[in-house]
This record gives C-alpha cells, structure tokens and sequence, in this order.
C-alpha cells in the first residue's frame, strides 16, 4: 500500500503538482502574505513522503553501506527545515530532488519486448511421422529420436539431422547467414529455421530447452538479467556525503550555537545539483544523437560507450547490405555472350522462388535483356533446375547438379567456381545442351562508408573485430575489403557470446553491432549493444542498446566521441557543482545564508548543471 501511493506521488502529474505549491508559497512569502497553512507542506507531503519511504526502505532493506544514500541525507535536512519553522526550504530541496528522480527514469527506462518476439518464433508444433502415417503434435511432446516431416515453407520444431530429402534452409535465424543452406541426407538443422523448398524427414535430436532457438531465447533472458541498471550517482557517493553534511552541522551548532546554521549546512548539502548533472546531460546527448538518426535508450549504454575500446561487427546486414546481386558474369562460349548467359538464365529461373534464381532475373529486368518464356521447369530442391527455352535444355544449379544430368565440368570451370568461392560468392553453374555455358556470381554488397568507419575507429585506438555465422571465405573476404584484421567465423549464436565473454576476460570493453535475431544475445551480453534498426529484426533492436535507425554504421565512431564528451560534461557539472556547495556551506557557517536562501543559492548550481548539459545538445560531433 506505501509503495503504490509513494509511486503514484513521485509521477509526473504529482510532482507538477508540488512546484505549483513551491511557486504559491515562494510568491505568497515575496509580498509578505501568511497564510494559516504554508503552501509549500503539499510540497514537503507529495515530493518529501517518496523521498523518505525510500530512505527508511534502504536502511532496512539494503545491505551493508548500501543502507546510506542521497534519500536519507535529503529526508535529514527536510525534517530539520520542518523542525525550525522553513517549510519552503524543506519543499524546495523534496521538489528538486522529485525532479531529478524522475529525468533519470527517462533515461535508463529500457525497452523489453524483445524477448516475448523471440519466443514467439519457436515453432508451436510438427508432423510426427509414426508406421508410415503423419500425426500434428504440439512442440513439447516430441521428444528425441522422434522422426518429423517438414513442407516446405514450414519452420523445422527442433535441431535434428536430415534422413531423408533435399531441400534449402533459411537459417538466418540462429547463424545470420544471408543465403539458404543446401541440406541433404546427414546434414544438421536448427529449430526456428525455416524449410524453403522440398520436403525432408528429420530425426530429432535436440528437443524442448536442449534446441538451438530455445538456448538462444535462454541467452538473451540471462544477459537482461546480468545487466545491472546504472546506479544513481548520488547514491554511490552518498556514502560518504551523509556522515560529512552530518559531521559539518553538529560541529556547526556546536561551535556557535546556532541551529539554523546547522539546518542550513543540511539544506545546502543536499545534491540537487548532483542528482541533476547525469540525467540532464545525458536527455541532451540523446537528443543530439536523435538528430543523427541514432536512438539510444539509456545513460548506461552512453556512459558505457565512453570505455568501449573493441567493437565487434557482425557481417550481414551490418558491414554489408545483406541483399544479394550478380556480381561476376563469365562465359566459357564466345566472347560477347554474357548478356546471353544471362538472359538464358533468367529465363530458366524465372519460376524459382530460390533467393539467387530471384536475384538473376531482377538483374535481367535491370538491365533489360530479352527474357523468352521457359517450358517444363522442374526444380530438385537442394540442388538445382532444369528448363527450356529458347529452343535449348537448361540446367542452372551447383557442380554436383550438372555432374548427375551428365554434364561435365572442366578443370577451367573448376578453377574459375574455387577463385569466386574464395570471395565468398555463390555461384550458378548454366549449361544448355549438354555443354557448361558458363557461371553466375552473386554476392552481398558491402556498405560503402565500411572500410572509413573501421580506419577512423582505428585512429581512436578502438579494434574491430568480425563476428559472423557465414562460412570462412566469405568473412575473410569481406574483413579484407572493410580493413578488419580479426576474424571469426561460422558461429553460432552462443559463440558470438562465448567470443565476447573471451574478449572480456582478456580486458576488453566490448560494443557489439549486429541486425539479427542470431544477434540478440551477443548483443545483450557485450557492455553496448548496437542493432541497425532499419534493416535489422526488431528482436535485435529490442536487445540492443542503442539503435542506428539510418542503418549508417559511419555512426559509430559519432557514438564514441558523443559519449565521451556526455562523461566530460557530466564530471564538469559534478564539479561545479560540488564548488558551489562547499561555497556556499561556508557561507552558512558564517551565518550569512539561512536555509531558504541557502537552498535557493546552492540550487543555483542546479541551473549551470542543466546549462551545461544543454550545450551537448547543439554540439558538433560529425
């Protein structure tokens, strides 16, 4: 009941209420009004009863030193302005302190949907195959060895290995990879990823919390929990204020004898100004970083930004596009005939729901080749299609696919598919009538400001390393062009963690930026997560901590000189602050202030704090 009411105080609506009261009461005592009842006691009851309940709570609740904080120096001097008669003093330094509370639950108020999205992938349930006859089961009852048949179009419920049929799987899901595997016999699948083409029996293997979905779901729950929220500066250095301002008062009132004095070191010892200084800078540096399309969702992730000095990338979707297009075009017939090849390709592929099919005939639409319609098209999922048009018989597929129609591959062809797959590029073998006609590239496409972003966090003495779920070419490949030197390659989601948590351990502070589902628990477990929040999933963007909604990862290196000056503004305002306290305790032990002008006065570092704090909001960055 205290809690519910002590919360419903310390809102917005509330608080707005008290400074109406503080402003009656400050302009009721300026023309020398009095009243029967002192406006500003709304003040000291709505904004001084959260205060105090939050005191009285850590002293009995929280363990060790912990038991001191800011609450309890405030609700000490409240009572002693109460006790002599101040009561605007007393709502004056409660309102404040309300105000402050409030700014900084803005800030580190973090998004958490997240989680409930990535659970809502888990597959609900699969087609269990039992003497030949098909039964429709909830996920929970498969249990292992359990043998399931997945359509095409369906997510496979569980990890297990195929035993039967060819297929394609989109397994973006866990590995991030840009392209669909080609799976057969033998080969693993992972629960969550999706069944593009044919259809397959798999024999569980991984079922219930033991699958790969589930262990990621898992990560990213633990790693939320793991993230402490960023403790209140006044808090950590309430541990020492309290017994100084207590100290400095009784020695105050010992040595002149006078209480208001001692009730006036308490009033001006109270840190508004301190409690002002974090929030106040960091609602400006994110609204600075709103401006460059850059959402950060808390004080944490800035604070934490400033000490990051090894960022890991993921590729796909993050250094690159993650968006396929043709990239090589080679002929093995006459010199000339790409546009041919092409066109012939097209054609073939033009009933293929296969992502590199789809890609070479929108490259044939963009350049608007002659495509003539094909016939009898026939796709083997896994491994290729057959067509024909204009008056030829097509086979457009892998090595092996043209290997078993009869087809033979040279040792030229041979050389020219092992140089495109050492630049990690998917190829498309053509034949037409019997004879290797050529192959097509494609590839993802890496971000142009890439290879400038990895050179300007070098020169701020910040590493950078790959993290990628995609094969080992390909990384490399991509790494070189980018400037990367530290690569790891085909990870799983738990070894992306599992390479920050190294990382970590050798001393590192650790920025992950990533756009994938496979992403979250990365970017949960390292100090700063960062999701492209434009092409990325919105699991990664919840997970994250800070979102480039532009997709613009020439960002980052803002990101690191923004925090930095946030950490230099925020220590500026701490001292300043601090100044103007010990100025203005000074004056109180000589008597000069009272504790309405000392409260009035030792507040007025609260206005520089915020002035300051203001200043980051125009500053130049990029």
């Amino acid at each position: 009941m205290l809690k519910k009411v002590s919360d419903m105080l310390a809102g917005v609506p509330m608080t707005v209420v008290s400074g109406l009261f503080l402003v009656i009461s400050l302009a009721l005592s300026l023309k020398g009004i009095k009243t029967a009842i002192d406006p500003a006691w709304l003040s000291v009851l709505i904004s001084g009863m959260p205060l105090l309940y939050l005191a009285v709570w850590r002293v009995i609740y929280n363990p060790g030193i912990s038991r001191i904080s800011s609450a309890l120096l405030i609700s000490i001097a409240m009572a002693a302005a109460v006790a002599i008669g101040d009561i605007f003093a007393a709502g004056e330094v409660a309102f404040i302190m309300a105000i402050g509370a409030i700014l900084e639950e803005k800030t580190v108020r973090r998004a958490r949907k997240g989680l409930k999205k990535l659970i809502s992938l888990a597959p609900q349930q699969g087609r269990r195959i039992i003497d030949g006859k098909e039964e429709m089961i909830a996920s929970e009852e498969i249990k292992a060895n359990d043998i399931l048949r997945v359509l095409p179009g369906e997510a496979i419920p569980v990890d297990g290995e195929i035993i039967g049929g060819n297929t394609s799987v989109d397994q973006a899901v866990i590995t991030g990879e840009s392209l669909p595997v080609d799976k057969g016999a033998g080969d693993r699948v992972f629960c969550g990823t999706i069944n593009r083409f044919g259809a397959i029996d798999v024999r569980a293997t991984g079922v219930g919390e033991d699958s790969s979905l589930q262990k990621l779901i898992r990560m990213v729950r633990e790693a939320e929990n793991k993230k402490a929220p960023m403790q209140r500066i006044a808090d950590r250095w309430a541990s020492w204020l309290v017994p100084v301002a207590l100290l400095i008062a009784a020695a105050a009132y010992v040595f002149t004898k006078d209480v208001v004095r001692a009730v006036t070191v308490l009033v001006v010892f109270c840190p508004c100004a301190l409690v002002l200084a974090t929030p106040t800078a960091i609602m400006a540096a994110i609204g600075q970083a709103v401006k460059q399309g850059v959402i950060i969702k808390s004080g944490e992730a800035l604070e934490n930004m400033g000490r990051v000095d090894t960022i890991a990338f993921d590729k796909t979707g993050t250094l690159t596009f993650g968006k396929l297009e043709v990239s090589d075009i080679i002929s093995f017939a006459a010199e000339g005939s790409e546009r041919e090849l092409v066109a012939l390709a097209a054609a073939a592929e033009a009933f293929s729901e296969h992502p590199l099919g789809k890609a070479v005939t929108a490259y044939a639409k963009d350049k608007k080749l002659p495509v003539v319609q094909a016939e009898n098209f026939r796709m083997e999922a896994g491994k290729g299609i057959y067509a024909e048009a204009a008056g030829k018989k097509l086979f457009c597929g892998s090595e092996k696919y043209l290997a078993q129609n009869g087809i033979a591959i040279s040792d030229r062809v041979r050389e020219r598919l092992d140089m495109l797959r050492n630049q990690g590029k998917a190829s498309i073998l053509v034949a037409a009538d019997g004879q290797c006609s050529g192959v097509i590239a494609l590839s993802d496409v890496l971000r142009p400001d890439a290879k400038e972003m990895a050179a300007r966090l070098s020169q701020m003495g910040t590493d950078t390393v790959l993290l990628t779920g995609d094969n080992r070419k390909a990384a490399d490949y991509f790494a070189k062009q980018a400037g990367i030197t530290s690569i790891r390659a085909e990870l799983l989601p738990e070894d992306k963690v599992n390479n920050i948590l190294q990382l970590e351990r050798e001393g590192k502070t650790v920025c992950m930026i990533g756009d994938g589902v496979n992403d979250a628990p990365a970017l949960k477990t390292a100090k700063v997560g960062v999701a492209m929040g434009s092409m990325g999933s919105d699991i990664a963007v919840e997970a994250a901590d800070i979102a480039l909604m532009s997709d613009d990862i020439a960002k980052i290196p803002y990101l690191k000189r923004l925090s930095d000056a946030t950490i230099r503004t925020i220590k500026c305002s701490i001292a300043l602050s601090l100044c103007i306290n010990f100025a203005a305790i000074a004056l109180s032990l000589r008597g000069v202030l009272t504790p309405t002008t000392g409260a009035l006065v030792h507040n007025a570092g609260s206005v520089f704090v915020v002035l300051i704090a203001a200043l980051l909001y125009d500053r130049k960055f990029v």
